[in-house]
């Protein structure tokens, strides 16, 4: 089973052979590539729910945005990877609004931006900045958005959710999933649910449930094994 080292107040999980730092947020460095890896923001997700009259706050989109300025600030990466549903449909880019924009636009500058094609945004138009994928390979590792369960893989899609116990109450918490070989990441987006690790699709791509949960505290990542995990 795999485990999560700690260094310098930092959490750093190994997926195959390489160190990943998880940040706080929902992001993942790999420091030496100056990388940070972003997964299932869902832009523009609320203004979705409410074409179909479904009345959300609006304010998904500068939450979301928020949340990954401030990974971008800690870890001040040379690129950025967004792993697929970036976008919450395929007009969601139409509707951000100004501020959005602008503040989408100076993260992207004196960077590389990928977007990873997903099942919510398959086809990205140019507008947005950046270059669009199907997928990423990189050294031993491979970034796409539906996992698959290959060796070195770093996936999105699942939006992982670990159930625990923590001082005599029941908490659902945003986690990684990984076994060391290759990872899942949880969803940045405001808006987004998400899937408990328990569930079949996550044995299905490691096989067993043999892997670990890190998940997204207050202050910190807590690393707890799935089979702990209900």
């Amino acid at each position: 089973m795999q485990a999560a080292a700690r260094i310098a107040h930092m959490t750093v999980v190994r997926v195959a052979g390489i160190d990943m730092v998880v940040d706080l947020s929902g992001a993942m460095f790999w420091a030496d590539e100056r990388l940070l890896v972003v997964s299932d923001l869902h832009l523009e997700k609320g203004s979705s729910f409410a074409t179909r009259g479904v009345l959300l706050p609006p304010y998904d989109t500068a939450a979301t945005l928020a949340r990954l300025t401030g990974a971008i600030v800690r870890h001040d990466p040379r690129a950025v990877i967004a792993l697929g549903d970036s976008f919450h449909d395929r007009d969601a880019h139409e509707r951000l609004s100004a501020p959005d924009r602008e503040s989408l636009s100076a993260l992207q500058m004196r960077r590389d931006w990928i977007w990873i094609s997903g099942n919510h945004d398959p086809a990205l138009p140019r507008e947005i900045g950046g270059t669009v994928c199907d997928e990423v390979a990189i050294g031993p590792l491979v970034f796409r958005h539906e996992p698959t369960g290959a060796r070195g893989e770093i996936a999105g899609h699942l939006h992982p959710k670990a159930r625990v116990t923590a001082r005599g109450r029941s908490v659902e918490r945003r986690c990684f999933a990984s076994d060391g070989e290759r990872a899942v990441m949880p969803a940045l987006g405001s808006y987004t649910g998400g899937l408990n690790i328990r569930d079949i699709a996550f044995a299905t791509i490691f096989q067993t449930f043999a892997f670990t949960a890190h998940v997204l505290g207050d202050r910190r990542v807590h690393s707890i094994a799935a089979s702990r995990c209900y």
